[in-house]
């Protein structure tokens, strides 16, 4: 009986075993997969400002987290402080409103936080809690412009304390290894990328189809994907930008607020960037990189996953993790352990892109080459 009990056991372990996945090295490496051991080291804990949508997806995928946890929440609207504290277990204590958060100082249960806000407000919220000596974890776009961004890293420096820009598509695995195969160079030599992003936005009443808070439009909130992108994707800096802008609805998309942007980067090697920003389009989240050797596609490449990726060798078929537990543990060890990411997610790499969207606004004002530094 003993020795059937045993066969049948291990007829069960071994048909397991065959129905696994077979993952690859590189993947086991981009995932945090459970293990035996639970984590006991150092927690990095956060507070979120700004409780909408987002703010929320983030709560939601931290409570998978290993080494970053929600502690507190930063808001304006009672309600959804009281909602917060009832779903993530969240003390009164470290409950704050816009007006007293600089309290946070004195709370030892907080020390980042992650703003959430229209882009018109990262910039002060971000000298604050810098002021109150916490960590700041900053959505994008860091700023509406790159000054501001760069009056954000000093301010963060000033104060020893780390500021860090929502990149989660910088830890993403199936990112990470086309950024790998290029470094390795197995596209060969980087030609050409194409980045599409865009979606049609619906409610013309809200903050960001309004400059004043959001500093544009489709550029600062899905075009700064292909931006970035192209950056990452090709390995080097542009030299120089064009840019035309369309605007079909002039009063959903006042002065100010971008519909629809074409733009176009050089690189010093000669490599070239096509890419389209817009909010009056939908099926468009794709990334195309083509090389001397071979090539690379996203399509979707930026979404909340799973992403989907190919390249002249097939299909990438990394597990997909939700991005934003990724990309809280990743920063919690970059702060706790002083990990090193492959792609920058600091706020100088927030600046660069700052810098280069800036130089869209004008080649689209202008209708002229700007060069860039």
């Amino acid at each position: 009986m003993a020795t059937s009990s045993r066969r049948n056991f291990l007829q069960k372990i071994t048909a397991s075993a065959i129905a696994l996945p077979i993952v690859s090295g590189a993947a086991l490496e981009s995932l945090a997969l459970p293990t035996a051991i639970p984590y006991q080291g150092p927690v990095l804990r956060v507070a979120i400002m700004g409780l909408g949508s987002y703010g929320t997806r983030v709560a939601d995928a931290m409570q998978s987290c290993t080494m970053a946890k929600l502690t507190g929440v930063i808001s304006g609207t009672p309600s959804k402080v009281k909602e917060w504290q009832t779903k993530y277990n969240i003390p009164e204590k470290n409950c704050y409103n816009y007006e007293n958060f600089d309290d946070i100082k004195n709370n030892p249960d907080i020390d980042a936080v992650y703003i959430i806000t229209p882009n018109a407000l990262h910039k002060p919220q971000t000298l604050r809690v810098a002021k109150a000596g916490k960590h700041v974890i900053c959505e994008k776009p860091m700023a509406v412009n790159a000054a501001d961004g760069q009056a954000m890293v000093d301010a963060c420096k000033k104060a020893n304390v780390k500021l860090f820009i929502g990149y989660r598509m910088h830890l993403e695995p199936k990112t990470l290894e086309i950024v790998r195969m290029r470094k390795d160079g197995e596209f060969g030599k980087a030609l050409f990328f194409q980045g599409l992003c865009g979606f049609k936005i619906g409610d013309p009443n809200q903050w960001r189809l309004n400059q004043k808070l959001a500093g544009g439009g489709a550029m600062m909130d899905i075009g700064i994907y292909a931006v970035n992108g192209a950056r990452y994707m090709i390995g080097e800096e542009p030299t120089w930008v064009t840019a035309q802008e369309t605007k079909t609805d002039p009063v959903k998309f006042k002065e100010g607020v971008d519909e629809t942007i074409q733009f176009q980067f050089g690189f010093p090697s000669g490599a070239v960037a096509s890419c389209l920003s817009t909010y009056s389009m939908n099926n468009l989240d794709r990334f195309f990189l083509n090389g001397e050797k071979g090539y690379a596609e996203m399509q979707p490449s930026t979404g909340y996953g799973p992403i989907k990726a190919k390249t002249h060798a097939g299909e990438l078929t990394h597990i997909h993790v939700t991005h934003q537990t990724v990309q809280m543990d990743e920063m919690a060890a970059m702060i706790l352990q002083g990990k090193k990411p492959i792609i920058p997610v600091d706020g100088e790499e927030g600046v660069k892109d700052m810098k280069i969207i800036d130089a869209i606004f004008l080649a689209a004002k202008t209708g002229k080459k700007v060069a860039l530094k």
